[in-house]
């Protein structure tokens, strides 16, 4: 950072939630009604990430029916997470679904039921992996959007949109307390560091690490890295959703599973039971035999496998009635048109350790929804992810607050730690930043997505590190905008830590469980 301006220093505040969906917008209102001076900061625009994308035609929130039904949901999620998740958070989050919905009804979020008592007792509305129908409530983006910001302008939370997480200040060396952010301010180009008494992490998952990806580009997947550096764990981060996407006629549009059932393949026509296998649940598994459509899907490659639809005259079910008019509405596409489908980056289900209020395990720092892990396991039911950014949000929030009671936040004595670490990031050009990021999202497209191998996530790992060797030589001198060019370069260490740890788990992981197949060691079927 020669003759490089330092980054400037912000007033301070309580909490900062870094991170603006589901899980960001209730861990700062949360925050702010128990009484903190909050600021929401997101590399985006506000009401952004996969909570807000605009690719999927619908996002469902599901919670136990009753007391009964909350035990069985329990025992169903750790089945269907084939035994790594952690059963008391699994245990928070079904206890506070309900409450949650309440929440939010209250706040004015407009959820939306199944038209009748019948169609809530339709199969298509069992969630994904689950064996039976619970209590259904549908989000949908404008009502949430409007709801959450009449609640972030009356407490007063400051929006910092296109402010992007950098780093993590700590307050003292000696602990490792986290005492604010270092942020980049897209707009302006300059770096500000921001001292709070907590932060909260909700920027998403890892699906900013791959070429095709149903989250949107703000969701950069660095997060994660930024986390183990301060002394954070991850939990089941080999286990990712990957799932079935429009490539034609438009591109990055969620797959209807429900509608698998009635597709006519160019080609090979998979097997009646396995389509009616598929139709029941959206991400990719490999416990069941319907793993075939997936894997052909996967093998057709980027340009995809074509289908039409063969619908019947009567008794299509309200899930796929809903999908066909939103996609005739939205991208002019009928019934009729041929669709291409591939396989995408979706949902994390696994990420930053935290405890039942949000904690990582380091003094002031939080996080909550997809970014974080062990609520979920090896697959994830259905509207469990709404659930997960709803619960721990909130959580999130009162717990940031009670601790910043407890705490101030006078001095910034390890403010050095960031200055000492963009001393050593390489300083990058946007292309060759480019560059970079399409061999990081090559590499992990290539060996990380369905078909993972033990040669094949060496591969991986050794294209990881001549990334980062790349970067590091790139001579400081060939960039003319400062702090941009700093940024630009943490930014790509922070996510190929990520990915280096995410890869690393998968080769770990010698067996093939849900969502991570391991081509050389064959599944068992359910």
């Amino acid at each position: 950072m020669t003759n490089m301006p330092l980054p400037r220093l912000l007033p301070s505040i309580d909490v900062l939630v870094i991170g603006s969906g589901i899980a960001g917008c209730c861990a700062a209102i949360e925050a702010a009604r128990a009484g903190a001076r909050v600021a929401m900061a997101c590399a985006g625009k506000l009401f952004s990430g996969s909570s807000f994308y605009p690719g999927t035609w619908g996002l469902g929130l599901i919670g136990p029916e009753n007391d009964e039904d909350a035990d069985d949901l329990v025992d169903t999620i750790c089945h269907v997470g084939c035994g790594v998740a952690d059963r008391n958070l699994v245990w928070t989050l079904v206890e506070d679904i309900r409450p949650g919905m309440a929440w939010l009804e209250q706040l004015g979020v407009e959820l939306t039921r199944p038209a009748s008592d019948s169609s809530a007792r339709e199969a298509a509305f069992i969630p994904c992996f689950d064996h039976k129908n619970r209590l259904w409530r549908g989000l949908t983006r404008e009502p949430m959007e409007r709801a959450f910001a009449r609640e972030i302008e009356r407490l007063g939370v400051v929006v910092l949109e296109h402010h992007e997480l950098i780093d993590l200040l700590e307050a003292h060396r000696d602990d490792g307390r986290v005492g604010g952010a270092l942020l980049f301010d897209h707009p302006s180009g300059e770096l500000s560091m921001l001292p709070a008494c907590a932060v909260i992490l909700a920027a998403g998952g890892t699906g900013g690490l791959f070429e095709r990806s149903l989250t949107s580009r703000d969701v950069l997947s660095s997060v994660h890295g930024i986390a183990l550096r301060h002394g954070c764990n991850l939990i089941n981060i080999e286990f990712m959703q990957m799932m079935p996407g429009l490539v034609s006629p438009v591109r990055g549009v969620v797959f209807n599973e429900k509608s698998f059932r009635y597709a006519n393949f160019k080609g090979t026509q998979p097997d009646s039971k396995l389509l009616e296998q598929r139709s029941a649940y959206g991400p990719f598994t490999c416990r069941l035999a319907s793993r075939a459509i997936d894997l052909a899907i996967d093998e057709a490659g980027p340009d995809g496998l074509a289908l039409r639809y063969v619908f019947p005259k009567t008794d299509v079910p309200e899930f796929v009635r809903t999908f066909s008019a939103w996609l005739e509405d939205a991208y002019s596409i009928t019934a009729d048109d041929e669709l291409r489908i591939a396989m995408y980056a979706h949902a994390a289900n696994g990420g930053i350790r935290i405890d039942a209020d949000g904690s990582c395990g380091v003094s002031g720092l939080y996080a909550a929804g997809e970014v974080t892990g062990g609520m979920h396991g090896a697959d994830r039911i259905g509207g469990l992810s709404s659930a997960n950014g709803l619960v721990f949000g909130r959580r999130a929030g009162r717990a940031a607050a009670a601790w910043c009671r407890e705490v101030s936040n006078e001095d910034l004595e390890g403010v050095d730690a960031a200055r000492e670490m963009l001393r050593v990031v390489p300083a990058l050009t946007e292309q060759s930043e480019s560059k970079l990021v399409a061999q990081l999202r090559a590499t992990m497209s290539a060996h990380c997505m369905i078909n993972r191998t033990k040669v094949g996530l060496n591969d991986a790992l050794k294209d990881i590190a001549q990334i980062h060797a790349e970067a590091m030589v790139i001579p400081r001198m060939n960039t003319t905008d400062g702090h941009a060019s700093l940024a630009r370069g943490a930014r790509l260490v922070s996510r190929l830590d990520t990915a280096r740890a995410m890869i690393t788990a998968m080769r770990e992981r010698r067996e093939s469980l849900g969502s991570h197949y391991r081509a050389d060691f064959p599944p068992a079927t359910e």
